[in-house]
């Protein structure tokens, strides 16, 4: 097994004098080691964030052991170090590495960033000075390594378009190992970087930003944006066909450490028929593709035993909605009872919530119920295409207490478009209704009260979604609506948490910003801004301050209205839903229509229309 034995060496010095050292070592079951000499490309999957997040993230673990099923092909991880760990590498000149080889990155052909929060962007820059690259992208002249990034936050990748060679736009399977491919090719015919990035922009999915021109009007917005040199004008999205056919790992690296989701994840299935209209991931990720029950039941199988996890999860946008998944658990249960494995669906929607599901997701252990209403009101939920009234909540808790449950927690969102005081107020009102369902059942628990929390947080307007044209609100209207739900509450059994709004705040700046944006990215990261989705490390001052330095608002970018004609930065990726889709239903969302979900009716989003889709 390679090991880069000068980096070893320092790391043996100092490394149980940082915390969780098995962060920063490698060498953990299911990870892979190839002989250095016998690759042709490397690739360095880059999470910016900690290792326990990373860890956790299904992603990585598809295309890693994807990346590395390829003979000539290695990939190997690296993470966000934590400030002590950071410290002990300047002090010990080790440069950021691959936790496989103990190499820097910086030799490697590509840093892949997958980029799943928009809070993570200082740390892409400190990861990058922490392998000795310039954070610039027109500064890193040479071929390799190939700086990319994927994931949901690059369907509006332009603030960080200065930073990064290329992004990958849509599902990774075939397109990462077609641009790997293409470095392959460069490498043998002695190509330059710019050549590359040329071919590169004429493989489907691939937005190179240094090929397209952006110009602003006086106000601000977007003029225009221009492709150069025959790069295309519109970048459409990759998407995977057939799951059943498509990759899928057979093993995942088993972390020496505890992480956020520390078991196995079998996906089984992409896309979501609901269509709620503040969701991104409801609309990137289209169309609706399902695996079979005869494959998610031998990936379980197969990955369980590999791994030696005693959990399972069965993930996607909303596990309740796949075909006949009472039908899927009891079919997987007559095994993972057998062998003491927990089951779990991190994703239920309350209307399909049923006794014979909550019977089977607790035939081994118990764990948490989550619900999301979002909405206080039957109207708001109507505004934001939930498709849920009270009384699926209610039945949903009803079925839980009675299944011996006394802890509920429900999600929400404030701010929504449309929002008012009446809306706020019905989020305690309906948990409080949630509390007394508890007392009605007359199995309850005797001297147990329940527990009902809710958890706040701020709507975030996404490129790609009917409320991309939505303002958010103000810091001091957002203080306003949260002390008015404080002040309505009266029942001590329910709690409430809500999110940072000045977090939120950046979020939404980042999610909708241009590439001007980026600049000040940049400042706040030269004054220190790194992990700010970490309330010990988040400083917003330093964040203002850049903003003001750059001659950017965030107002601006946050807190107005979009005209329905007004050009977005996004507007040179095509996510295979239209324009024209959006904006039929923000007006529908504003006179409180709810739309019929994909398998009750098509809404005609535009994903049936493509070519790609039609292949099926």
């Amino acid at each position: 097994m390679y090991r880069n034995q000068e980096t070893l060496n320092k790391l043996e010095g100092f490394l149980l004098d940082v915390e969780k050292p098995a962060r920063y070592i490698g060498g953990e079951p299911g990870s892979v080691c190839k002989d250095r000499e016998s690759v042709d490309i490397r690739f360095a999957f880059a999470f910016p964030d900690t290792y326990e997040i990373g860890m956790s993230h299904l992603g990585m673990k598809i295309l890693y052991a994807l990346k590395n099923s390829v003979p000539n092909y290695w990939c190997e991880r690296c993470f966000m170090p934590l400030p002590d760990m950071r410290e002990k590498m300047f002090e010990n000149e080790i440069e950021l590495y691959g936790l496989e080889s103990l190499d820097p990155i910086k030799e490697f052909d590509f840093i892949g960033f997958t980029i799943q929060y928009e809070m993570c962007y200082t740390n892409i820059l400190e990861m990058l000075r922490l392998a000795g690259l310039p954070v610039l992208a027109s500064e890193r002249t040479a071929l390799t390594p190939i700086v990319m990034g994927g994931g949901p936050c690059v369907c509006n990748a332009e603030p960080l378009a200065d930073f990064f060679d290329l992004f990958a736009i849509g599902e990774g399977e075939e397109l990462n190992l077609e641009i790997m491919r293409l470095m392959e090719q460069c490498k043998i015919e002695n190509r330059t970087k710019a050549e590359f990035l040329r071919m590169a922009s004429q493989i489907e999915g691939v937005y190179v930003p240094s090929l397209y021109d952006v110009s602003y009007n006086s106000d601000g917005t977007v003029s225009s944006v221009t492709p150069k040199g025959g790069t295309p004008a519109r970048v459409r999205k990759r998407i995977i066909h057939d799951l059943d056919k498509s990759f899928y790992p057979e093993n995942f690296v088993v972390p020496f450490v505890d992480i956020v989701h520390n078991r196995a994840v079998e996906e089984v299935m992409r896309g979501c028929i609901r269509g709620c209209r503040f969701c991104q991931a409801g609309f990137i990720y289209r169309p609706l593709r399902e695996k079979s029950h005869e494959t998610v039941i031998n990936q379980t199988k197969t990955l369980l035993k590999n791994t030696g996890y005693d959990e399972v999860s069965l993930s996607s946008l909303s596990t309740s909605d796949f075909t006949n998944i009472e039908e899927l658990l009891c079919s997987l249960n007559e095994w993972t009872k057998e062998n003491r494995v927990n089951l779990s669906l991190p994703s239920l929607r309350i209307d399909r919530f049923s006794e014979r599901i909550l019977t089977e997701i607790s035939s081994v252990k118990r764990s948490g119920l989550t619900f999301a209403p979002e909405a206080g009101t039957q109207r708001l939920r109507d505004v934001i295409n939930k498709n849920i009234t009270e009384s699926d909540v209610l039945n949903g808790a009803k079925i839980a207490f009675e299944g011996g449950y006394s802890s509920i927690k429900l999600y929400f969102m404030f701010g929504l478009p449309t929002e008012t005081d009446e809306d706020i107020i019905g989020i305690y009102e309906l948990a409080k209704a949630v509390v007394e369902e508890f007392y009605q059942n007359p199995d309850r628990p005797k001297g147990k009260a329940p527990n009902v929390s809710i958890s706040l947080s701020m709507f975030i307007p996404k490129p790609f979604t009917p409320f991309e044209f939505e303002p958010q609100i103000g810091e001091e209207e957002i203080n306003r609506r949260i002390k008015l739900l404080l002040d309505a509450r009266k029942d001590r059994k329910v709690s409430i948490s809500y999110s940072d709004s000045k977090l939120a705040l950046l979020e939404a700046v980042f999610a909708r910003g241009d590439r001007r944006v980026g600049k000040a990215i940049y400042t706040a990261w030269k004054n220190g801004c790194i992990m700010d989705g970490w309330n010990d490390y988040f400083d917003f001052e330093k964040w203002k301050q850049a903003f003001e330095e750059c001659g950017l608002s965030m107002e601006f970018y946050a807190n107005r209205r979009r005209g329905y004609d007004e050009i977005a930065p996004w507007s040179m990726l095509d996510m295979l839903v239209s324009k024209d889709f959006l904006i039929e239903e923000n007006k529908r969302a504003h006179r409180s229509e709810p739309t019929q979900n994909c398998r009750e009716k098509c809404s005609g989003c535009g994903v049936n229309d493509c070519p790609v889709h039609k292949k099926d």
